[in-house]
């Protein structure tokens, strides 16, 4: 006789970028444990296609590409079903910036946890008084290629691997009178257009992915040693589950 299934609760959230709603389950036991192998052992590129992975079994809406998403919508998805799967709290240990020394643990909830968009950050590049470009966003493995798998890159391999990542991300281009899809043009058009940018030019371009989206946790903790509170400021996915 075949063994009871197990009902699993279904959740939904709106995607940050787009307001896209999302319905998604938990994690499973067996994705639980792949996941923590990923974590505490794997690369970087392990880690991504292990929460791609997770992701695509979890996410139960149609149509959501989890190769195309953005990473810090990657990481806020993945955030939303560990806190639905484990638990809503994650433990860590973080240092006192006071003496930068005396390490303490702390408790996060993960409600606290937010998407942080600075106000200055915007996707439509003005470049003069006739030209825009409008951007996206690196998908999680354009991230991982352009800026983890190059590590004995040198200097000028570094240079191409950042233009190709500019070059990638362009969505359309726009004059006042026309525009231009980034899927209707060469790749060899597309980097000659960035090339022609002077460097302020290109600096607002820079400026777009220093300032993308991403998790981050606002608090502070008390030393024991010195007996002051200091402010605690943590980013990024891996630095929450750590």
């Amino acid at each position: 006789m075949a063994l009871p299934k197990l009902n699993t609760m279904t959740y939904e959230l709106e995607l940050p970028s787009n307001g896209k709603k999302v319905k998604y389950r938990p994690f499973l036991v067996k994705e639980e444990k792949i996941l923590l192998i990923a974590l505490e052992g794997g690369s970087d590129a392990d880690i991504s296609s292990t929460l791609k992975s997770v992701l695509k079994s979890c996410i139960i809406t149609r149509g959501v590409d989890v190769e195309k998403l953005p990473s810090f919508e990657l990481e806020y998805l993945f955030l939303n079903i560990r806190g639905k799967s484990i638990g809503e709290s994650v433990d860590l240990i973080v240092t006192c910036q006071d003496d930068n020394e005396t390490k303490v643990p702390l408790t996060i909830k993960l409600s606290d946890i937010k998407l942080d968009v600075p106000e200055n950050h915007t996707d439509m590049i003005k470049v003069n008084d006739d030209i825009t470009i409008k951007m996206r966003y690196p998908s999680m493995q354009q991230f991982l290629d352009n800026n983890f798998t190059g590590a004995d890159l040198d200097n000028d391999q570094r240079i191409d691997k950042a233009f190709e990542t500019v070059v990638d991300c362009i969505d359309t281009i726009f004059t006042i009178d026309e525009a231009w899809s980034a899927g209707d043009c060469t790749k060899k058009e597309l980097t000659k257009f960035i090339e022609q940018l002077n460097s302020q030019q290109f600096s607002l371009i820079e400026e777009f992915f220093a300032t993308m989206p991403k998790l981050q946790y606002k608090g502070s903790v008390h030393n024991p040693k010195t007996k002051k509170d200091s402010d605690v400021v943590i980013e990024g996915l891996s630095s929450f589950f750590a």
